[in-house]
């Protein structure tokens, strides 16, 4: 029987990457042979897929604001 993960219900700011000066290398590595355009268009996917892998929109919502997105209304 498969078991859903536990979803966090606010947006975690404390270290939770192990090795996370390895990840970030890996992110640049990741678009060192892209074209700007190509690297802001696989921000994008990565946003979006990481978003969809959180699936909570409350923590989304708190994430846009850490991140110092304007919004303009409360989408929750």
């Amino acid at each position: 029987m498969l078991r859903e993960a536990p979803r966090h219900t606010s947006l975690v700011l404390t270290p939770n990457i192990p090795d996370p000066d390895g990840y970030y290398e890996e992110l640049i590595d990741s678009q060192r042979n892209l074209s700007e355009e190509e690297a802001q268009l696989m921000n994008c996917k990565l946003i979006l897929l990481l978003a969809n892998h959180i699936g909570n929109r409350a923590v989304l919502t708190e994430a846009l604001k850490a991140a110092g997105g304007k919004l303009e209304c409360d989408h929750r």
